[in-house]
C-alpha cells in the first residue's frame, strides 16, 4: 500500500504531504482544486508522465516522494528484481520510498530508497505496485499482457502456465543450441578432420620428450666422424708415438731435473710436478688412442639419425611451441598432440549431440504443446464464466446495454503460451465491440475497469489501484452503487479515488479534502483528512448543494454516511471483505470461501 505522499513545488501545490491508510481512500474538492493535479503527482512519481511544465513558477527544484509498504513476498521479490534491492521478503512490512525531483533547468532525476534508478526501472516498479484508471494510455489493464495474467489469475492457471513458461525455456535453449550445431556442422567437419590428419602425423612420427636434443647430438658425430678420427690420431701422435712427442720430451726435461736434485734438494717440487705432468699427459695418450679405436662409422646409421632428424625438425617447425609455426621442441609437439586430442573429442561429442538433441527436443515438443493445449481449454472456459459476470457489474454500474468478450487467437508459442487475447466492450447497441484501449469516455473505462477488478480482484497482486473520472456522467444512484463497488473492491486493495459525488465519498474509510487559496499572488493547494464526523457531513453536505449547505442537507449527508456505514457493516460485506484480505492460495480454499459466503 501507499502510506505516504509528500509533493513539493509542484503547479500550485507548494507543499502537500498526503497520509493515506488501507481500504478506500477518497479524494474530494471544489472544482480546480488540484485533484488531477494530485494523480498528475502521483504519475509523475511512477514514471507514467512527462514532468513538462509541472514545476511551481519560480521554484528551482520540484519533487514527489511515495512511502510504499509491500507485504506481499512475490511482490517483495520482483521489487528487488526490477530496482535491484535488498528488501527482506520473510520479515515484516518492506518499505520502499520512491523520489521523483524535477529542475528548472529541464532536468529530471529518479531515486528509489535513495539510489539512482532509471526511468525504465522506475516505469516497471510503478506497474508492479500501482495501476490507475484514468488516463488511457497509463492503465495496465489495456495492455493484452495484463489481461492475459488478469485471466490466468482468474482460471487458477498461473501454475499451469509457470510449468508451460519452463518448459518452452528448456526447448527454446535446446532449439537454439541445435541451431548453432547444425550452423557450425561444415565448419566442425573440416576442423575434426584437420584435427585427425595432424594427430595421425604425430602419431605415425611417435616423438619422446627430449628426443631432438639427443639425436642432433648423435647426428653431429656421425657427420664429423672421419674429421674426429683424424683429429684424434694426431693429438695421439704428437703426445705419444711421434718423434719428438710431446711425452718423449717431457720425460728427457723430467731426467734433467731429477739430476738438478741430487745438487740441490730446493728443486724437487719441481721434479714431482713434472713426474706428474707426464703420467697425466701419458693417460690422456692412452685414452685418445683408445676413443680413436672405438670410432666406427657406419653410412646406414649416418643416413637413418639423419632421417630422424628431418622428421623431429618438420614436425617441430609444424607444431612445436603448441601451435603450428616455427620455434619449439619435441616437448611441444607431444603437448599440441595431447590439445587436440581434447579438440577431437569436443567434436566428436558435438557431433553426437545433434543426435541427442533431436531425441530430447521432440517428447519436449510433445509435452509443450499438451501443456498449451490445456492452458488454452481453461482460458477460453474461464472466458465464458467470466463474461457474464462482467455484464452483470457493468449492469449494476449503470451500463446495462454493454457487452463483454475475450477474443482469442491462436499465436506462436510463447512463454505465457500459445494464445493471443484481447478484452472487447460493446458499451452501446449497434457499435462494434472494442478492445478496451479504444473505449473513448474516461468515465466508461473506469466502469469497465471497475467490473473487472470487481470480479479478479482475488488473483490481483497489485495493491494500489487509483480510479479518476469514475463518476463522470453518473447520477447519485449509481453512484451509491459505485461507492458500495469500490468499497467492496478496497477489502484487497488499498483505492484511491477522486470523485465529485458525495455518494461515493459517503464509503470512504479515509476520507481527504483538496482546497485550493488565494494568498496575496499566490495560488496554493492544500490536502487535509477528515477525522471527524462532523467534518465528513459538512464536507458531503457542500457536496450536495455547494458552499450554502442547509440543516436538511447536512441532515441528508448524514444519512447518507448512516447508510454507507451499515453497508459497510453488513454480514454479506464483511465476509467479502474478509475473503478478500486473506486471498486464497488454492482453488480448494477458494471453493471453500464461496460457500461461507453463500451460506
Amino acid at each position: 500500500m501507499l502510506r505516504e505522499l509528500h509533493i513539493t513545488n509542484l503547479a500550485v501545490i507548494e507543499d502537500a504531504t498526503v497520509e493515506l491508510a488501507a481500504g478506500l481512500n477518497c479524494f474530494t474538492g471544489q472544482t480546480g482544486a488540484g485533484k488531477s493535479l494530485l494523480i498528475g503527482a502521483f504519475e509523475l512519481m511512477l514514471g507514467l508522465r512527462s514532468a513538462t511544465d509541472l514545476l511551481r513558477h519560480g521554484a528551482e527544484e520540484g519533487r514527489v516522494n511515495g512511502l510504499f509498504e509491500l507485504r506481499d513476498p512475490n511482490v517483495i521479490q520482483q521489487a528487488n528484481t526490477i530496482a535491484d534491492l535488498s528488501l527482506d521478503e520473510k520479515g515484516g512490512p518492506a518499505q520502499v520510498l520512491i523520489t521523483r525531483k524535477l529542475f528548472a533547468s529541464g532536468r529530471t532525476s529518479v531515486s528509489i530508497n535513495g539510489q539512482p534508478a532509471t526511468l525504465q526501472m522506475l516505469s516497471r516498479l510503478g506497474s508492479l505496485l500501482v495501476d490507475v484508471h484514468g488516463q488511457h494510455d497509463h492503465q495496465l489493464l489495456l495492455q493484452p499482457a495484463a489481461q492475459l495474467t488478469t485471466l490466468d489469475g482468474f482460471a487458477e492457471t498461473v501454475d499451469l502456465r509457470k510449468q508451460f513458461a519452463d518448459k518452452y525455456q528448456q526447448l527454446r535453449q535446446l532449439q537454439q543450441r541445435r541451431k548453432e550445431l547444425d550452423a557450425s556442422q561444415t565448419l566442425r567437419d573440416q576442423q575434426l578432420e584437420l584435427y585427425r590428419f595432424q594427430a595421425d602425423e604425430i602419431d605415425a612420427a611417435e616423438p619422446m620428450e627430449g628426443e631432438d636434443i639427443q639425436i642432433e647430438a648423435r647426428h653431429r658425430l656421425l657427420a664429423n666422424l672421419e674429421k674426429i678420427g683424424r683429429d684424434a690420431a694426431a693429438a695421439t701422435s704428437a703426445l705419444y708415438e711421434s718423434d719428438g712427442a710431446v711425452v718423449e720430451n717431457l720425460q728427457a726435461i723430467l731426467g734433467i731435473v731429477r739430476e738438478l736434485t741430487e745438487l740441490d734438494e730446493a728443486i724437487k717440487p719441481v721434479a714431482e710436478l713434472l713426474h706428474g705432468a707426464a703420467a697425466q699427459l701419458q693417460d690422456a695418450a692412452f685414452d685418445l688412442a683408445r676413443y680413436q679405436n672405438r670410432l666406427d662409422l657406419d653410412p646406414a646409421e649416418l643416413a637413418e639419425v639423419t632421417d630422424r632428424l628431418n622428421t623431429l625438425n618438420r614436425l617441430i617447425h609444424k607444431y612445436g611451441s603448441q601451435g603450428p609455426g616455427p620455434g619449439g621442441r619435441a616437448d611441444d609437439v607431444i603437448a599440441y598432440r595431447r590439445q587436440i586430442q581434447t579438440e577431437i573429442d569436443r567434436l566428436q561429442g558435438e557431433s553426437a549431440d545433434l543426435t541427442a538433441m533431436d531425441q530430447r527436443i521432440e517428447p519436449l515438443q510433445r509435452e509443450l504443446d499438451e501443456i498449451g493445449q490445456q492452458l488454452s481449454r481453461r482460458r477460453r472456459a474461464a472466458a465464458e464464466r467470466l463474461q457474464p459476470l462482467i455484464e452483470a457489474e457493468l449492469a449494476e454500474l449503470g451500463m446495462g446495454e454493454a457487452q463483454f468478450e475475450i477474443s482469442f487467437e491462436d499465436a506462436p508459442a510463447g512463454s505465457t503460451g500459445c494464445d493471443a487475447l484481447e478484452m472487447l466492450v460493446r458499451a452501446n447497441p449497434g457499435q462494434p465491440a472494442r478492445p478496451l484501449r479504444r473505449v473513448a469516455s474516461g468515465g466508461e473505462l473506469s466502469r469497465v475497469m471497475l467490473a473487472i477488478k470487481s470480479i479478479v480482484a482475488d488473483a490481483d497482486r497489485i495493491s494500489v489501484l487509483v480510479f479518476d473520472e469514475i463518476d463522470a456522467n453518473v447520477g447519485g444512484r449509481l453512484g451509491t452503487v459505485l461507492g458500495r463497488k469500490l468499497q467492496g473492491l478496497a477489502g484487497g486493495h488499498q483505492v484511491l479515488c477522486i470523485t465529485h459525488l458525495p455518494q461515493i465519498a459517503a464509503f470512504a474509510d479515509h476520507h481527504l479534502h483538496i482546497s485550493k487559496s488565494v494568498e496575496g499572488k499566490t495560488t496554493r493547494t492544500r490536502v487535509r483528512s477528515l477525522g471527524e464526523r462532523k467534518q465528513r457531513i459538512d464536507e458531503l453536505a457542500e457536496m450536495l448543494t455547494g458552499k450554502h449547505a442547509t440543516a436538511t442537507t447536512r441532515a441528508q449527508a448524514d444519512e447518507m454516511l448512516n447508510m454507507a456505514t451499515e453497508a459497510i457493516a453488513s454480514p454479506t460485506a464483511k465476509i467479502k471483505r474478509t475473503r478478500r484480505r486473506n486471498k486464497p492460495n488454492n482453488r480448494t480454499t477458494t471453493k471453500r470461501t464461496k460457500k461461507v459466503a453463500t451460506t
